[in-house]
């Protein structure tokens, strides 16, 4: 290309360093050697393929080719060579459109197109537009392959996007790109607060904050929080945040520390945007420990502000979490109790159950512990630490107790919709319960015990649409992600169901359920060997759980081993005498059906009837019973079951209505115009959504609607492309070229120099300092 400024057709390249920020604030030597590699690398490229390189700017590059052709292969070289021995993280996006280039900067739709597109990429990938790919049809050498079409922020149409394939070159799935228009903007999460504290003991206050935050962050609609489960995974675990933004999908991510000091507390917060690896916003409060309740809330409301001003509209109330009446004392011990309750096993339930009864005893009043005591109890008696009967019949007075407190939480109702469903066969009334604990709060588990109902009533289509909302919100759930196993079981997909299995068994080695549809998938598949081989070398799961013994026999029917089948049955029989009476029915109904005694399973089916064994209510959907599908007994007792339900309407999250009309978003659009040219608002750097809509003498809610719908632009992006404006005009007037690009930058109203470099980089598609260079010298 001539340096001289023209416009022409030209191919374009951008490339970036993935990460790079995080390191650079980590260990900047560490950063700076892999830059110097990349530029090295470049440099190299481009002499060998006849590219002219526009501008370096940090860990980023812009060159351009006379040939897209030329243009492709320098890229296959330059990622080929960076991805040997130590891998550099690398990301390239290539485009061929028409430009102006006057030896300084690059202009055109092209040049942003090109960027668009290097932002959607992933570490060692090379993406390129589907104009480019057009170009390089009858090049045999350059394979290419399509990823879909993707909307592309601030281009009208949706462009084809290819990565092209080549030994060394990573080729992304359209699942894996950073694309926004994918990954859901309003997604937010929380990850375990540092416990900063002098004392080891308080972290049970930093992981009680956690909780409370997202609590209350998920009570906002058109918010998507993940849920304390997945977040939690990353608990002392050193990884990026890009990786853990990634891994989550969410767009935005939350972190913070809490330090304790006598009845001093000190509470750091900072928000960071996942796709552009900054941070937007941190704070830092301090405030004595007797105000914990109106901190949460005070930090809750400022994190989702500043949220709703980087992301976009969403309504929200005026306060997020209602205070307990407790004293904080007590409050403490009750965090104290969930600390133990989520470590999930015998002992430290137990001891949560115990702290548990002394809140209670020091708060009787106080519904949160009672639910809190339930839930231990249902835990160890689902995970077979205690009897069944038992640990259900503990359970049930504090559900009681808290339901006499507080009928209308969330967890209340989600509980009473389990009650109904497995305990008193009434649906209708299950979804009902959950339709409500919807309204207030979607959670995961919300969205997993829908799926539960679909899968009785035997919509598993449904029910896999639910279980997908679960494992959006929290993907890192062991349950979650057995229980999407078990639809796929259900639906016989079952090499599409053993990865979920596999999956949650990692994340939970101690879940008792996959063990057992891992192994029946090894029966039904007629490999009797490989199941008894699997199922003899389980250890034992639990006390009362029956899966070695009931699954030992199942793969002994299927190798026809009459012997050892008629030991397994007959030990099977006896522990119906047992706590174990649910399991060991449950699996003589399955072995009989297998040996062919319909009668006998079906007799035992009327027994599970007659005891309201919850297991019933799935066994018109389990593949094994198949063969009892057409028998005209069994088909009597399942109409007995389901004889009084009726599906009844699954209601979606109800959000609010518009909060006003076409013409009257016109006349406040034309008002807040007017406000932003007379008054220039913008040039304070602590400017918020609230301060604005105070301006403007509207609600917050009603400013954020305002300019998603009027100007379709969040808060942050709004103000910043006036301040953007004010830069561009004081760079311009001679009288101020004395002052520094920050200067500057502070002048026209941004408050960081991160926020003004990545802003300005995403906005016009070069550094600040190449655009000042270009004006001042020209």
């Amino acid at each position: 290309m001539s340096i001289r400024k023209n416009r022409s057709i030209a191919a374009i390249m951008f490339t970036d360093i993935v990460g790079y920020t995080a390191l650079m604030q980590k260990d900047e030597t560490a950063a700076m050697k892999m830059r110097s590699r990349h530029r090295a690398e470049f440099q190299k490229g481009h002499e060998e393929h006849y590219g002219e390189i526009i501008q370096y700017y940090g860990d980023g590059t812009l060159s351009a080719f006379s040939s897209g052709v030329e243009a492709v292969a320098c890229a296959i070289d330059i990622q080929r060579a960076l991805q040997k021995d130590n891998p550099l993280p690398l990301r390239i996006g290539i485009h061929i459109g028409d430009i102006v280039y006057d030896g300084t900067e690059v202009y055109g739709s092209g040049v942003n197109l090109a960027s668009r597109i290097e932002n959607l990429g992933v570490s060692g990938s090379i993406l390129i537009s589907g104009k480019l790919n057009d170009e390089l049809r009858n090049q045999p050498q350059i394979e290419t392959k399509s990823l879909g079409y993707f909307g592309l922020k601030n281009i009208a149409k949706p462009i084809e996007i290819f990565a092209v394939k080549s030994e060394g070159i990573m080729v992304p799935s359209s699942l894996d790109l950073n694309n926004i228009t994918k990954k859901e903007n309003k997604t937010i999460a929380v990850l375990p607060f540092v416990n900063m504290s002098a004392d080891i003991e308080n972290e049970y206050f930093s992981d009680g904050m956690t909780e409370e935050i997202i609590n209350a962050l998920a009570k906002i609609k058109g918010l998507k929080v993940t849920s304390r489960t997945s977040s939690f995974y990353f608990k002392n675990k050193n990884i990026p945040i890009s990786e853990i933004g990634q891994a989550l999908n969410v767009s935005t991510i939350l972190e913070g520390s809490i330090r304790l000091s006598g009845k001093k507390m000190r509470i750091t917060a900072q928000l960071i945007d996942v796709v552009d690896d900054f941070h937007f916003w941190s704070e830092t409060f301090d405030h004595s420990i007797e105000d914990i309740f109106a901190v949460q809330d005070e930090v809750s409301l400022l994190i989702a502000d500043k949220l709703r001003e980087h992301i976009g509209h969403f309504n929200m109330d005026d306060k997020l979490i209602d205070a307990p009446d407790v004293s904080v004392s007590v409050y403490k011990k009750y965090l104290k109790g969930r600390y133990h309750l989520m470590k999930l096993n015998l002992i430290e339930t137990e001891k949560a159950i115990s702290i548990f009864n002394e809140v209670i005893s020091d708060e009787p009043n106080f519904p949160l512990p009672y639910l809190d005591v339930n839930q231990g109890y249902a835990y160890l008696g689902t995970m077979g630490m205690l009897p069944a009967p038992i640990a259900f019949e503990k359970a049930k007075p504090y559900l009681e107790k808290a339901l006499e407190l507080d009928k209308d939480l969330p967890k209340s109702q989600l509980n009473l919709a389990w009650i109904s469903c497995w305990q008193n066969w009434d649906i209708a009334k299950a979804y009902q319960h959950l339709n409500n604990a919807l309204h207030v709060q979607p959670t995961d588990e919300i969205y997993l015990t829908f799926s539960n109902i679909l899968t009785v009533e035997g919509k598993l289509k449904a029910a896999l649409n639910y279980i997908n909302k679960a494992l959006e919100l929290d993907p890192f759930s062991a349950m979650n992600n057995h229980y999407k196993g078990f639809l796929f079981y259900l639906m016989e997909k079952y090499e599409k169901a053993l990865p979920f299995f596999e999956k949650a068994l990692v994340l939970d080695p101690d879940l008792v359920f996959p063990p057992f549809y891992i192994g029946s998938i090894m029966v039904i598949k007629g490999q009797g060997k490989k199941a008894l081989s699997f199922f003899q070398n389980l250890p034992v799961l639990g006390k009362g759980n029956l899966t070695k013994l009931g699954g030992t026999t199942m793969a002994q029917i299927a190798l026809g081993d009459t012997n050892k089948t008629d030991e397994g049955l007959s030990k099977l029989k006896d522990a119906l005498q047992t706590d174990a009476m649910g399991n060991a029915m449950f699996f003589l109904i399955l072995c009989h059906t297998m040996n062919g005694n319909h009668d006998a399973a079906i007799a035992l089916i009327a027994k599970g009837i007659e005891y309201r064994f919850p297991r019933v209510l799935l066994f018109q959907t389990e593949p094994i019973l198949k063969p009892l599908r057409t028998n005209s007994h069994f088909q009597e007792l399942m109409q007995q079951v389901f004889k009084k339900e009726k599906s009844i309407e699954i209601s979606e999250r109800k959000y609010q209505k518009p909060l006003f009309n076409k013409e009257l978003l016109e006349t406040y659009r034309k008002q807040l115009d007017y406000l932003i040219t007379e008054e220039e608002p913008y040039l304070d750097p602590n400017l918020t959504l609230r301060d604005l809509a105070e301006m403007l003498e509207i609600p917050p809610n009603h400013l954020s609607q305002l300019l998603n719908e009027g100007f379709n632009k969040n808060f942050s992006e709004f103000i910043n492309s006036f301040r953007l404006r004010s830069f561009k005009s004081k760079v311009a007037d001679a009288s101020q070229q004395h002052l520094t690009i920050l200067a500057l930058a502070y002048d026209s109203g941004f408050n960081s120099k991160t926020v003004f470099n990545t802003y300005f980089k995403k906005a016009m598609g070069i550094t600040p300092r190449a655009y000042w260079k270009s004006v001042v010298e020209n």
